[in-house]
C-alpha cells in the first residue's frame, strides 16, 4: 500500500510503497478515511535533531490525527462492528499504570520504556491507506462525516483539554480569555470555547484572513504588533484576561501571554514552537498569575469532542487532499500556506 514516511531528520518525507499492516491481538485494522496534516509532522521531519527523541527516530509511516472504517478485528476484539467509522486517540502508553487506566495515555508513568510516542509519533499512522491500532484508542463516529473529523483528534482534542482545565477560572459574569495564534488549533480553540464559555473572546494573530474568520465566529481580535498588549488589556477593560491560551508557545508569544493576563489568571501554553525560552521576573509577572503547559487530552474528552462535532459546536476548516497529494501538502504546510487543516484523503 502506499504511505507518506518519515525517511530522515532534516529529510522531507517520501511516497513509498509499504506493507498492508495485520492487527494483532487487541488491535483493529482500519481503512482511513483521512489523516490531517499537523505542524507537529513539521517538526519531526523538518526540526527534529538525531538524538532528540529516540521514540520518534524513523522509518515510520506519519499522521497522527486519523479516523476510518473498521476494516479487520484484531485476535480477542469484540464488539465492533465492520465498516462503522471511528476517530483514534493518538497517545499510546503502557495500558497497565495509573495515568493510562483513566484514559490519560499522555502522562504515562511508563513513557521512557515505550518504543514509540503515539501513532504517527514513532508508531505507523494514518498517512496510509490502512492502519492498525489499539481497539480501545477508538471513538464511534456514528453517521458523522469521518473525512473532516480527522483533525479532532489532535487539533480539537488538545484545545478542549486545556480549555477544560481553564474552565475554573472563566465561571462568572464579566470574564475575557485571550487566545494567541489562529490556526488549526487556535481557530478550533475559539469555537470551543464560544460553546463552553460566556467568556468576552479575544484572539490575536499576525494573519488578518485568520482574523477575519475568528471575528465570524464571535472573536474579538488584536492584531500583533506594536501595542498588541495595550490594546488586549483595553479589551479586558485594563484588567487583562482572565485566561490565556497561546498556541503558538515561542518565548515572544509566552511573554505577550503574561503580559497580557488578569493577577490571579491562568496562562496555559498549548503550542509547542521552536522551544525559545521565556524569561520570568516576579515583579514584571501579575500576582498569582499561573502559567502551565498542557499536551493533548484524554480518551474521554477525545469521546466529548466527538459529541461537540456532531452537534455542530466544533466545525474544523479542512482543505482535502488525495494520498499521492500529501507531499504538496505538508510542503504547504511549511511554507505557511495551509489555513486550518490539510487532510489526506486515501480513498478518494
Amino acid at each position: 500500500m502506499k504511505a507518506v514516511v518519515h525517511t530522515g531528520y532534516h529529510t522531507f518525507p517520501s511516497l513509498k510503497e509499504v506493507d498492508k499492516p495485520t492487527p494483532g491481538p487487541g488491535e483493529v485494522l482500519l481503512k482511513v478515511a483521512g489523516a490531517g496534516a499537523c505542524h507537529s509532522d513539521v517538526a519531526i521531519f523538518h526540526e527534529f535533531d538525531e538524538g532528540l527523541n529516540p521514540q520518534m527516530d524513523p522509518e515510520f509511516v506519519l499522521g497522527h490525527e486519523n479516523s476510518g472504517w473498521i476494516e479487520e478485528l484484531g485476535p480477542g476484539v469484540e464488539g465492533f462492528e465492520i465498516g462503522s467509522a471511528h476517530l483514534v486517540y493518538g497517545p499510546v502508553g503502557c495500558g497497565r499504570c495509573r495515568a493510562c487506566t483513566r484514559g490519560q495515555d499522555t502522562y504515562c508513568e511508563n513513557a521512557a520504556e515505550m518504543p514509540y510516542a503515539g501513532i504517527g509519533l514513532g508508531r505507523d499512522g494514518g498517512m496510509a491507506e490502512y492502519l492498525v491500532v489499539p481497539a480501545r484508542n477508538l471513538v464511534p463516529l456514528g453517521d458523522a462525516d469521518p473525512i473532516d473529523a480527522a483533525p479532532l483528534a489532535d487539533a480539537a482534542l488538545t484545545p478542549y483539554h486545556a480549555i477544560k482545565l481553564a474552565l475554573p477560572k472563566l465561571n462568572g459574569g464579566g470574564k475575557s480569555v485571550l487566545v494567541i495564534g489562529l490556526g488549526g488549533l487556535g481557530m478550533i480553540g475559539v469555537q470551543i470555547l464560544k460553546a463552553l464559555t460566556g467568556a468576552t473572546i479575544i484572539a490575536t494573530d499576525m494573519k488578518e484572513e485568520a482574523m477575519a474568520e475568528a471575528e465570524k465566529l464571535g472573536a474579538v481580535t488584536v492584531p500583533g504588533g506594536e501595542g498588541q498588549v495595550e490594546r488586549i488589556r483595553e479589551a479586558t477593560g485594563g484588567k487583562g484576561a482572565d485566561v490565556v491560551l497561546d498556541f503558538v508557545g515561542v518565548g515572544a508569544t509566552v511573554k505577550t501571554a503574561m503580559q497580557s493576563v488578569a493577577r490571579q489568571g491562568r496562562v496555559s501554553i498549548v503550542g509547542i514552537g521552536n522551544l525559545s525560552p521565556y524569561e520570568w521576573a516576579f515583579l514584571t509577572t501579575p500576582y498569582e498569575a499561573e502559567l502551565v503547559n498542557t499536551y493533548w487530552g484524554t480518551v474521554e474528552e477525545l469521546h466529548e469532542v466527538v459529541d461537540m462535532y456532531k452537534a455542530g459546536q466544533i466545525v474544523p476548516q479542512v482543505t482535502r487532499y488525495s494520498l499521492d497529494d500529501a507531499l504538496e501538502a505538508y510542503q504547504a504546510l511549511v511554507d505557511g500556506k495551509i489555513a486550518g487543516r490539510a487532510v489526506i484523503v486515501p480513498h478518494q
